[in-house]
């Protein structure tokens, strides 16, 4: 199994990896940059999400720099992450245990779809490259909302989390913010 790590451009979310259930791709997910976009028939808007995506990764690349990764399994795109300052995903205001510190890199997203993928350190080796590059950059503290007990969350599982080091931040019985510093 050969794995390879990129930094997610323009060029590369067009691999990000896809499943059957909505939104079928990190690629037409608008979850975290457009609150209002993100719910309805994507099927007949995956067009439109993907323009919207490209163009929030080229507004937060011009601003913030590189602010994705996709691992790459033998040339197959099975793991998406993305991150940035906070005030470049307007959805954080709906949760509880928010706001992210404004000093802090929110991740977003960090997703395994394919259960086969799972559980044999992918995850793991994309948090770590993403840390890595934010270390790197001077950033001091990363942070998250994960999902309590649930593996298929986009945002990732809590338990993942703690696994690679972080901590609760705020707490909340579903959607804790954690926070690892650098």
């Amino acid at each position: 199994m050969k794995i390879k790590i990129a930094n997610l451009t323009e060029e590369s979310l067009q691999d990000a990896p896809e499943w059957d259930g909505y939104p079928f791709s990190c690629k037409y997910c608008l979850y975290w940059e457009f609150p209002g976009e993100s719910t309805g028939p994507i099927e007949q808007s995956k067009d439109k999400a993907i323009r919207m995506k490209t163009a929030w990764l080229q507004r937060t690349n011009e601003h913030f720099g590189n602010c994705g990764k996709i691992a790459y399994v033998d040339g197959v795109a099975e793991g998406y992450a993305h991150y940035a300052p906070p005030g470049f995903f307007p959805r954080v205001a709906e949760y509880q245990a928010g706001p992210p510190s404004q000093e802090a890199v929110l991740i977003s997203c960090l997703f395994i779809p394919r259960h086969r993928f799972r559980k044999l350190g992918l995850g793991s080796q994309l948090l770590d490259n993403v840390l890595a590059e934010l270390k790197q950059r001077g950033i001091g503290a990363v942070e998250t909302f994960a999902r309590k007990g649930k593996a298929d969350n986009p945002s990732g599982p809590a338990e993942f989390y703690f696994r690679n080091g972080f901590r609760i931040y705020r707490d909340d019985a579903e959607y804790p913010l954690l926070r690892l510093v650098l």
